[in-house]
């Protein structure tokens, strides 16, 4: 069996390190979203991180513009700005669909091709796994995407 130490050689996790640094530092959609169709706001207890997301929906009901607030540690703001960026012109089952699989990838599942190629730069968030306690920094702004997207569908 492969740890997960060797699973992330030095220079991917240093290449990782640099695309998360690069969301924190300069956060990709955020800002406040006025009449937005979607929002939600989640918060870790545990370090006080918060994210309150907020999405505009295309007359088809894709994600038209898709933004973020919020503070916390550059795991928790640096998923959130990859976050805005992988759903829009998704619908929302598939932004659910990618929330999922981002999930399952946090708790050990390896990417395909394929797969990797829907989640792009939010890969570098893989390296999260071998810190339990920062899981749910990285799955923060997914959960609140989640939130965001049950609240809209029991409000239709």
């Amino acid at each position: 069996m492969v740890s997960q130490e060797s699973a992330f050689p030095a220079e991917l996790d240093e290449i990782y390190q640099e695309v998360i640094l690069d969301h924190y530092r300069n956060p990709r959609n955020k800002g406040k979203l006025p009449q937005a169709d979607l929002s939600s706001r989640g918060f870790n207890p545990f370090c006080g991180d918060e994210v309150v997301l907020e999405m505009k929906l295309s007359p088809e009901g894709r994600v038209e513009t898709s933004r973020f607030t919020g503070q916390g540690c550059s795991i928790s703001q640096a998923s959130a700005s990859m976050l805005t960026q992988l759903v829009k012109r998704k619908s929302l089952d598939q932004a659910h669909e990618l929330s999922e699989l981002f999930r399952s990838v946090m708790q050990g599942h390896a990417l395909t091709g394929e797969e990797a190629e829907q989640v792009g730069e939010l890969e570098a968030l893989q390296g999260v796994r071998k810190f339990p306690i920062r899981i749910k920094c990285a799955l923060l702004a997914w959960a609140t995407l989640d939130d965001a997207i049950k609240e809209y569908k029991a409000k239709r």
